[in-house]
């Protein structure tokens, strides 16, 4: 399957640069079986489940991993983006071991250092190996001693996606979250979940809809552009996830009981699908990395429904969409969105697909 199958054309100006309030993005519904499209919002969402229904989410939160930093000595501007923390480490006190992707990185050789300061703290940066696509392996540890994560949280920046041509606010810290955030280790947020609010969970719960949390903390992996002409030759990025004994309960009580599963989101549907893989068709407690890459021709074990974001093209995310909706049906909705000026990506309206 070629890449190129998945590319369509969207003016610049769908973009959104900005996020609706929470609870009022437009939604748009595709019925696979017929091919039909609505048009609403995120609010009609409980008249259109039904009671039983199990809604499931992605309840990880947003760290602010781009770090803004100095050459040492030389004093010239860097930018990192903390990727994934792989190991402590016996160097300095508290120094952790992380991937991380720097720009510009050409001169960013092993040896060099980094200093990013905060009047929270600062932290030292150390590269120890050059890999691909800017991506570094460094040693970080705080200068004077002390939690990293500390020092992240107080003079890091929210990780705004590329498209989103802005600066980080301090809004962004609250609004690129989702209401469910709880555990932290993503660099970006499951953006299907940004358009609930309290009072559309309240209708849920009104409506007789079960809810469910597990955990994945999305990557790169979710940016990552697509260098292959083939789909089958792309390698995502793993991205590590935990499905609790309760969730793990909930979600095959509703298979066992014939109950649509609502995935909200990609990054959910990645994390249910792979652990049904791994259980042998039902998804177990536990935790792993997600290494499953979907596209057209999965077979869905345990998603019934998919609640979504508009994605780029040619991406991951959209063949996972995709293979969800149909290829011909889900570009055929896009065009739709496209005619009807939703908005498109992180900060963008929602995708309905039942």
């Amino acid at each position: 399957m070629r890449v190129a199958e998945f590319d369509f054309e969207l003016p610049a100006e769908l973009i959104a640069q900005q996020p609706a309030p929470r609870g009022q993005s437009r939604l748009l519904t595709l019925e696979r079986r017929s091919g039909r499209l609505s048009h609403g919002s995120i609010g009609d969402l409980p008249g259109m489940l039904r009671s039983g229904d199990l809604v499931v989410t992605n309840n990880s939160r947003v760290f602010p991993a781009r770090l803004l930093g100095r050459r040492i000595p030389s004093g010239g501007a860097v930018e990192c983006l903390l990727v994934r923390r792989e190991e402590a480490d016996a160097g300095p006190q508290g120094a952790e071991i992380w991937t991380v992707l720097v720009h510009p990185g050409q001169k960013l050789k092993p040896g060099a250092r980094i200093r990013f300061e905060g009047s929270a703290g600062t932290l030292i940066a150390e590269v120890l190996e050059r890999r691909f696509f800017g991506r570094r392996r460094i040693r970080l540890w705080a200068e004077t001693g002390g939690a990293v994560d500390a020092i992240v949280d107080a003079i890091g920046h929210v990780p705004l996606p590329p498209y989103i041509h802005r600066h980080d606010t301090e809004a962004d810290r609250e609004r690129y979250q989702t209401v469910f955030a709880e555990r932290r280790g993503s660099i970006a947020a499951p953006t299907a979940g940004l358009h609930f609010d309290r009072p559309l969970l309240q209708s849920l719960d009104a409506a007789g809809v079960e809810r469910a949390n597990i955990t994945l903390h999305v990557g790169y992996g979710t940016f990552k552009p697509v260098r292959t002409d083939d789909v089958e030759a792309h390698v995502v990025d793993a991205e590590p996830y935990e499905i609790s004994e309760r969730a793990a309960s909930q979600i095959n009580a509703a298979l066992d009981t014939g109950r649509r599963i609502v995935a909200v989101g990609t990054t959910t549907t990645r994390a249910l699908e792979d652990a049904a893989l791994r259980g042998g068709g039902r998804p177990i407690a536990g935790s792993a990395d997600a290494n499953l890459f979907i596209y057209p021709g999965h077979q869905f074990r345990v998603v019934s429904s998919l609640l979504t974001n508009f994605h780029l093209p040619k991406s991951s995310l959209l063949m996972l969409t995709a293979a969800f909706g149909g290829r011909e049906l889900v570009l055929e909705a896009y065009r739709a969105a496209i005619a009807e000026r939703y908005r498109f990506y992180s900060y963008g309206d929602a995708m309905l697909i039942v």
